[in-house]
């Protein structure tokens, strides 16, 4: 076995391809999205070393093109869960062994694959999967994984590093970093590709062997990633990909002795209930598990009267729009002075009327669909509900059409009271909504920010006054894990802002950060003496 104490590549972010007009990886990217729609997928699960196909499909269609048909996956039920369970916990000895540079060099791979030879293919299946643009797409799927993937791997060997700075005398002090005993499951969204890559390998890379359950509606992307990680030359077992339905999984995962930990990313009602369940079964478990969520965002930009209102308006068309607003750290709320507010819904209802909208193929579209029906209906029932309440302007936009795909124009709402529907439930959707507040109002306007939703996750405050800028910063210092100063509240980069909220927007473990890799380790204290006493009488105890 080789010996020595390795030193991994400097991790450096993935440079963001643009896919201007002519350019080649443009062309690469329409190669393949050509290739994509022209061939239907048939996606197993991968349990330990099987290919695993049931026979109860699920049909795969792009949210923006619901009448053609990409492919279909398998669908399991508890099962393939508990063969998935029996998997990992078969793999966990000799992926846990294996020294730590071998671990680093798969994942590592992994993301040369992701720059190289898999670039457009991951791209393509987030597009069509999932319904972003090629922007949108390349900062997701391609750069954040494979920041994830080398960032971490960086942390891991930091975290390996740590050990005690005083070893006394005769003695030798060490620290050393297991794996949880038995498995994580990870339980992935639709709206990042690089979340559902990140979630399971995170876990891995530190030694654990994982049970990973992606969105259905983030199956086509997730089963290239996982093709990814096997040309990687990840050992059978170590992740295992499973779908099923969610309440049947959680019924064999959450009852199991030997589950030690959850890395979750989704809704706050589903994590709450996991914790609950989790709870109910603590006597079962051989450990404490640990849990790792990412949840909801009810994200504001707080504009104060010393902003640029250009500044300000950029900011939440890209903050709230993007991706359909279908971010956890989208826009959805903002706070405008009313001496700001003419210039910036001029320049909002302006900008607006040239976004276009409708498929990722064709790459002048801004705004693609939504994910799913489901939705759909509920947006366009927030949005119906708004147009009739005499308190609401509706700024711009508030069409919706789901004859083609599940399109919902970006709507702009103004609002007389703060604390209006849209102001406090998280929609993920395109609609951003605007209370515009009194000048001399700022402190006040601050405290209401603070207290109006169950969120913390981003937020951010523009202003050109470095006092307000100071007082924002303080004041709101617990209503955002993620809080930007002159910016958008969106974007956030593995290795320059680790990503994470408190309050309902979960457990606040920083993806993208040593902090969360820390989650998927049980230290260990060693403590060797040279020269053991053989007498056990200490020298007080002589006349």
């Amino acid at each position: 076995m080789l010996k020595g104490f390795f030193n991994v590549p400097a991790p450096v972010n993935e440079p963001v391809l643009n896919y201007g007009p002519n350019s080649p990886e443009r062309a690469a990217l329409k190669a393949a999205l050509e290739k994509a729609r022209a061939q239907q997928v048939d996606i197993p699960m991968y349990i330990g070393d099987q290919e695993v196909r049931t026979g109860n499909l699920k049909e795969l269609r792009p949210p923006h093109d619901h009448q053609h048909l990409l492919g279909t996956f398998h669908y399991g039920d508890k099962s393939h869960v508990t063969a998935a369970i029996d998997a990992a916990l078969a793999a966990k000895a000799d992926w846990e062994n294996l020294p730590w540079e071998q671990r680093a060099a798969i994942f590592l791979k992994a993301a040369e694959l992701i720059a190289g030879p898999y670039r457009y293919i991951i791209n393509a299946a987030t597009m069509l999967g999932q319904s972003k643009n090629a922007y949108q797409a390349e900062i997701d799927s391609a750069c954040e994984l494979i920041d994830f993937l080398r960032f971490n791997v960086q942390y891991m060997t930091e975290i390996y590093e740590q050990q005690p700075p005083i070893s006394g005398k005769g003695i030798w002090n060490r620290l050393e970093q297991r794996p949880l005993e038995g498995f994580v499951f990870a339980l992935t969204p639709f709206n990042f590709t690089a979340i559902a890559g990140n979630l399971p390998a995170s876990a891995a890379m530190m030694g654990n062997v994982v049970v990973w359950k992606p969105a259905d509606t983030q199956v086509y992307a997730a089963n290239v990633i996982m093709q990814i990680f096997k040309e990687a030359g990840l050992p059978a077992g170590v992740i295992n990909l499973i779908y099923a339905d969610g309440p049947e999984v959680g019924d064999v995962v959450f009852s199991h002795p030997d589950f030690a930990g959850i890395h979750f990313t989704g809704s706050t009602k589903v994590f709450q209930h996991i914790w609950g369940e989790i709870g109910a079964n603590i006597h079962k478990y051989k450990t404490y598990p640990r849990i790792v969520g990412e949840t909801g965002g009810k994200d504001f930009v707080l504009a104060h009267p010393s902003a640029d209102a250009d500044v300000v308006a950029v900011a939440m068309l890209r903050g709230a729009y993007e991706y359909q607003g279908q971010k956890c750290s989208a826009a959805s709320r903002a706070y405008v002075p009313s001496s700001l507010w003419p210039a910036v819904k001029e320049h909002m209802v302006r900008e607006m009327a040239t976004f276009k909208m409708g498929p990722t193929e064709d790459f002048e579209n801004f705004v693609n669909a939504v994910i799913s029906e489901v939705s759909f209906d509920k947006l366009a029932k927030y949005i119906d509900a708004a147009k009739t309440d005499a308190g609401v302007e509706v700024v711009a936009g508030g069409n919706c059409d789901k004859s083609k795909g599940w399109f919902v124009q970006p709507t702009l709402l103004r609002v007389d009271d703060p604390k209006y529907v849209t102001m406090c439930e998280e929609l993920f959707g395109p609609v951003l909504t605007v209370y515009v507040y009194e000048d001399d109002q700022f402190e006040q306007i601050m405290n209401v920010i603070d207290a109006t939703s169950i969120y913390a996750l981003t937020g951010s405050i523009i202003s050109q006054d470095r006092y307000a800028i100071a007082q924002a910063t303080q004041r709101l210092r617990n209503a955002a894990g993620n809080f930007y100063i002159n910016d958008k509240p969106t974007g956030a980069v593995v290795g320059q802002q680790p990503f994470g909220g408190a309050r309902g927007s979960g457990t606040n473990d920083k993806a993208g950060s040593m902090i969360n890799l820390l989650r998927w380790v049980s230290p260990r204290t060693i403590k060797e003496t040279f020269d053991p006493p053989k007498d056990y009488r200490y020298p007080f105890l002589s006349k």
